[in-house]
């Protein structure tokens, strides 16, 4: 297992995150969470005997009871793992039941605290931007729980290009400690965040940890062409996410990487988390499973390393459209190229110019 720096904190995680999505019962995710103490213990052991050091849970998931099941089986393992949850989204139908204020980011955190059977987070997400709360609030109060020990870094998750960098200045200009990482959505199929999102957070300094790298199931294997989904699974339950603008498109990558697993001798979510560890700027990446041998088989791939000339075939057949200003600046502005959007624009360049990045 690799370690990474999580973004400009002296604070290293594994690159892979076991993610808690599936533990515990209740608030609407009873299609894709279910297990109890036993099975998640047994998930937490395998993953710290493969060298997971990052936990990731949220107070949303299955209406906080994942963060109970979680808090009963860590145990003595507590101060071996960085413990995140995060904060943001309503516990309850009240006016200040959700958002970013001082008052329920508060109540929300001291509430997981209780839950997971712990004194502090090492790390907060703030889990979504909150347009009503103005940001200086929402600093102010991560950086009150820094002072009471109540977390020790935090973080912000799905948030826009513009929103992190606001949130970034806002703290440096009031001298607060700002976020050191965010999370957000991160599949082959889905690589929206290389337009603006990641070029931000690595120019700034945070950590990118994506989240569901297999598409909430799109990328498991069982979603195909012409086929119905099994009934057991995420996608196969009518879950809503996540939102695929081309389905077609979507069904082609999943060709190539089953084409590429076979090649291989690899399973296509080993094909998927294995380019995504690969990708620039993605410091590593949330996994989940609900099988225990789902969960073994994505471990596995965090030591198996894609060939070059596979990664740039997944490469070019996922790249997204060049929208402006993406490709005038590639037209017009590479006399004085971006650093942090380097990669990005090599890739692109193929679309655009009709040149071959292998080549340069």
């Amino acid at each position: 297992m690799e370690y990474t720096r999580l973004g400009s904190s002296g604070l290293y995680v594994s690159r892979l995150a076991l993610g808690t999505i599936p533990f515990g019962s209740g608030g609407g995710f009873e299609k894709i969470a279910g297990l109890g103490p036993d099975e998640a213990r047994r998930q937490i052991d395998e993953a710290l005997d493969r060298g997971v050091n990052f936990i990731d849970t949220a107070n949303l998931y299955s209406g906080g009871d994942a963060e109970r099941v979680l808090g009963e089986v860590l145990g003595s393992k507590r101060d071996d793992v960085v413990l995140t949850s995060k904060a943001r989204t309503p516990t309850g139908d009240g006016p200040n039941d959700g958002g970013a204020s001082r008052i329920h980011v508060t109540r929300a955190v001291e509430d997981s605290l209780t839950r997971l059977r712990t004194d502090h987070l090492d790390l907060l997400y703030l889990h979504q931007w909150d347009g009503q709360t103005p940001i200086t609030e929402t600093i102010s109060t991560a950086n009150e729980l820094i002072r009471a020990g109540k977390i020790r870094y935090w973080g912000v998750s799905n948030y826009n290009g513009w929103q992190l960098a606001k949130t970034v200045y806002e703290a440096r200009l009031a001298g607060l400690e700002g976020p050191v990482a965010h999370q957000a959505y991160y599949t082959p199929e889905a690589r929206e965040i290389e337009y603006e999102i990641v070029p931000v957070a690595r120019d700034l300094g945070l950590a990118t940890f994506g989240w569901s790298p297999l598409g909430e199931g799109l990328l498991n294997g069982k979603v195909r062409r012409g086929t119905e989904t099994p009934s057991d699974t995420r996608q196969g339950t009518g879950w809503p996410e996540p939102h695929v603008v081309d389905r077609g498109r979507a069904y082609d990558l999943i060709e190539l990487f089953d084409e590429i697993a076979r090649e291989l001798g690899w399973t296509i979510p080993q094909v998927v988390i294995s380019w995504i560890l690969g990708r620039p700027g993605i410091d590593g990446t949330v996994i989940a499973a609900r099988r225990f041998e789902h969960l073994q088989e994505d471990l596995d791939a965090a030591e198996l390393t894609l060939p070059q000339e596979v990664r740039d075939r997944i490469t070019a057949a996922s790249q997204l459209p060049a929208y402006y200003p993406l490709w005038h600046r590639l037209l017009n502005g590479q006399d004085r190229p971006e650093p942090a959007e380097a990669e990005f624009y090599a890739e692109q360049r193929g679309h655009v110019l009709g040149e071959d990045p292998a080549q340069e």
